[in-house]
């Protein structure tokens, strides 16, 4: 089904719009690419509520920040139901939504792999243009604030469908095992320093930096898809046990009838 994106998104508002219709088009078509989509329409509300209520200390800037950070995803769902050419790190990420080996997690990871990995970096180099990066640094943050509240709260709603998913804890020690490894903090460490280097870039350097980038997520989504050993095992129990109905599972990740989550961008 052809994908028809109007043009960027200019508000928060439209970022809104955008994901409902993605969901509905996931749910109607049986899609997972509807479990990303559900779980950063989350954060997207929580960032609006937090901008309407006063949580962040500058809320014009922090929403033109979330509306560029997610405009670089709206574009990499258009170009993918389109068949245009994407990213290398969005590719993986949509490629493995045709799976229905890939566990509801592993869905949700390699979305943020490719958002926050790759996409953050880029928008907020994007969204300061002439001005010093660091100016920055207190929304960029923020926004990671509100997706790394909203993590255990998606991991309980993910026990609904997933009931066994608490045995990926027999791999804690396990250093190489990336589905397990993956950290919201470190990827918002990491992509931080990525928008800091690419900030100092201009043309053809620019476009090789953001390549070799995209490259190094890539292979990080791939580690995230694809289990070796006796993790690979437990990922198949795991799946045995979870939910093959795709649009319960999208439900389940969208029901915004939670209770609010509270950021302090101070903290």
């Amino acid at each position: 089904m052809e994908f028809k994106q109007t043009g960027p998104a200019k508000t928060i508002d439209d970022v809104i719009t955008a994901l409902d219709h993605i969901i509905a088009e996931s749910i109607s078509s049986k899609s997972r690419l509807g479990y990303f989509a559900a779980l950063y329409l989350k954060v997207t509300k929580a960032v609006k509520e937090g901008i309407e209520s006063g949580q962040f200390s500058d809320g014009k800037q922090l929403g033109e920040l979330d509306v560029m950070f997610a405009n670089r995803y709206l574009e990499a769902y258009s170009q993918w139901k389109n068949k245009q050419p994407t990213s290398k790190s969005w590719a993986i990420a949509f490629e493995e939504a045709e799976s229905s080996q890939v566990l509801i997690l592993q869905h949700l990871l390699l979305g943020m792999n490719a958002h926050i990995n790759f996409d953050l970096g880029i928008a907020a180099a994007d969204v300061c243009g002439d001005r010093p990066i660091a100016v920055l640094k207190s929304d960029f943050d923020a926004i990671n604030l509100v997706i790394g509240s909203l993590t255990n709260q998606v991991l309980n709603e993910l026990g609904q469908v997933s009931p066994l998913l608490s045995l990926l804890g027999l791999h804690a020690s396990n250093s190489n095992f990336a589905l397990i490894q993956f950290s919201i903090d470190n990827a918002r460490d990491g992509a931080w320093c990525f928008a800091e280097d690419l900030s100092q870039k201009k043309g053809p350097d620019r476009d090789e930096f953001i390549a070799r980038r995209d490259t190094t997520i890539r292979r990080l989504g791939e580690s995230l898809a694809h289990t070796k050993g006796f993790a690979r095992f437990t990922v198949w129990v795991i799946h045995l046990f979870e939910t093959g109905n795709v649009r319960k599972a999208i439900g389940i990740l969208n029901d915004y009838r939670k209770k609010k989550i509270v950021i302090n961008s101070q903290d």
